[in-house]
């Protein structure tokens, strides 16, 4: 049975953790806004797979259109802002000592990082626009850092729920 001075330090650990990836996401948020043209030149060109090997058999799945590649950055950038909104509320409200709601609000706000950059950095733009054959707009290993430590505290935030009596009959 944990004690409640186990459930306390778990819970500190989840605040902590959620809040160090609702800095992270929301300092990312902040540099792509106010410096919109970096990051903007990094999914152009992984969407344009114009540094891969050129190989004719993955070429057809490139983003060409700058319209679509800015579009997808505005959506990532979005999705990111959402992220560290969904996280600092679920710091908040761990702060506050409402485990139940910090534990949904920042699992929410967890998976929504893990999707971006699993689903979105490692999986799309890894293997299907090939980032990892480019040697100057490669992300995969900053994109993998941010996958494995949100898992981590996703993990920690799960760790700190109560665990349900079972009675022996």
């Amino acid at each position: 049975m944990a004690t409640s001075t186990s459930r306390g330090t778990l819970s500190l650990a989840a605040t902590l953790l959620t809040a160090t990836i609702a800095l992270y996401m929301a300092l990312v948020a902040f540099g792509n806004i106010t410096d919109f043209g970096t990051n903007q030149q990094f999914v152009r060109h992984v969407l344009a797979m114009d540094t891969t090997f050129k190989d004719e058999d993955l070429m057809w799945r490139a983003v060409t259109s700058q319209g679509l590649q800015d579009a997808a950055y505005v959506g990532i950038i979005a999705w990111e802002t959402v992220a560290a909104l969904v996280l600092i509320y679920g710091s908040w409200l761990w702060a506050r000592r409402d485990d139940l709601r910090a534990r949904r609000m920042s699992t929410y706000g967890l998976l929504m990082v893990m999707l971006l950059f699993g689903a979105g950095f490692i999986a799309i733009g890894g293997e299907w626009f090939s980032m990892w054959q480019s040697k100057s707009w490669n992300g995969l290993d900053a994109a993998t850092r941010i996958f494995l430590f949100s898992g981590v505290v996703l993990l920690v935030n799960q760790l700190s729920a109560p665990r349900a009596e079972t009675s022996a009959t």
